[in-house]
C-alpha cells in the first residue's frame, strides 16, 4: 500500500489524522500526526446528515398545470389584427414596448412570442392567442402498453 502523504510504498501503512484529514501513512509520515483506529468507515451520524442533505429531485410534469396553448397560425393572426388597427409593427411595437425587428419576426413566425409578450399582444389587439389545449385520448388496443402507432391512430 502507498503512503498517501509521500506516496511511498509501505507494507507498515496505518490510518492517520494529520490537520483533521484522515488517510492512509506509512511509518515515516506518522511522526506528522496522530493514528486512529479505522479510517474506512464512516460514522453512522455524519452518514445520516450527508444523506439528508441530498435533495431527491421527483420527476416534474411540466404539462400537467398547462391548460392553454399558443394557436397554430399565431403569426397570421397577430398581422391581420395588427392591419386591422392600421398599425405599422413599429408603432406596435412601440404601444407593447417590443422592438420592430421583434415584431416583424414573430409576424413572420421566426420568434415564438412569450407568455408576457402574448397577454400584451391580446391586449392591445384584443385577439385571442391561446386556446384550450384539446385532450388526447390515450386508450390503446395493446396489452404491452401504448404504442407510437396507437398514439399516432387517435389524432
Amino acid at each position: 500500500m502507498s503512503c498517501e502523504l509521500c506516496g511511498r510504498e509501505s507494507k507498515g501503512c496505518r490510518a492517520g489524522v494529520i490537520d483533521g484529514v484522515k488517510m492512509m501513512l506509512c511509518p515515516d509520515c506518522m511522526r506528522h500526526g496522530e493514528g486512529v483506529k479505522d479510517v474506512a468507515t464512516t460514522p453512522a451520524s455524519v452518514k445520516r446528515a450527508v444523506f439528508q442533505r441530498i435533495k431527491k429531485s421527483s420527476p416534474k410534469d411540466v404539462y400537467k398545470d398547462m391548460e392553454k396553448e399558443l394557436v397554430s397560425n399565431w403569426s397570421d393572426v397577430i398581422k391581420e389584427a395588427r392591419k386591422k388597427k392600421g398599425l405599422s409593427r413599429g408603432e406596435l411595437g412601440f404601444k407593447i414596448e417590443e422592438r420592430t425587428v421583434t415584431i416583424s419576426k414573430i409576424e413572420n413566425g421566426d420568434l415564438r412570442p412569450s407568455d408576457k409578450m402574448i397577454a400584451k399582444l391580446e391586449k392591445e389587439l384584443g385577439i385571442f392567442l391561446l386556446e384550450k389545449v384539446k385532450e388526447v385520448s390515450t386508450t390503446h388496443r395493446s396489452s404491452k402498453g401504448m404504442t407510437l402507432g396507437d398514439f399516432i391512430r387517435n389524432e
